[in-house]
């Protein structure tokens, strides 16, 4: 059976800045505001980390527009939210970022059965050399495939 899930925002300067060793995906605490403007896909996850305080796991830094017709309700948009996971898990990640020096960030939002979660990544740090590298590979990649479709046109 198909999970029925819709991508609300994808961070995609995570994956141009880090490289993603793990993701994890936890729930995510929400008003009915917040909620409504999910819906609506007014998020931004672009510089939004993750961290663990006295055993939670918090999402910091994203921000969720306020909610159209939501008055007195609208939390503000850059709180600090509870992400949603086991103790056992929270605890393994913590120590993964404590000694090896990794970071937790949020790769996207999206709805799942129709609950708020958050996929997170257990991220390394790209140097300069390795974002030209790969830039690099990936013209490399570009310009074989223009050779090959150019070489498919000619021979029909």
């Amino acid at each position: 059976m198909e999970d029925n899930i819709k991508i609300i925002a994808q961070n995609k300067k995570a994956f141009h800045d880090y490289f993603v060793l793990e993701s994890y995906e936890a729930g995510i605490e929400l008003v009915g505001t917040e909620v409504k403007s999910l819906r609506q896909g007014k998020c931004n996850l672009k510089d939004s980390w993750c961290n663990v305080v006295d055993g939670e796991l918090l999402l910091n830094g994203m921000h969720i527009s306020p909610y159209d017709h939501g008055n007195i309700f609208n939390k503000d948009p850059m709180r600090v939210r509870k992400l949603l996971m086991h103790k056992k898990e929270i605890m393994k990640l913590y120590g993964k970022v404590k000694q090896e020096g990794l970071t937790l960030i949020p790769l996207s939002i999206y709805f799942k059965k129709g609950r708020a979660k958050v996929k997170v990544g257990l991220c390394k740090g790209k140097k300069n050399y390795d974002k030209r590298e790969i830039a690099a590979r990936k013209e490399a990649d570009r310009k074989i495939e223009r050779e090959m479709k150019s070489k498919r046109n000619t021979t029909t």
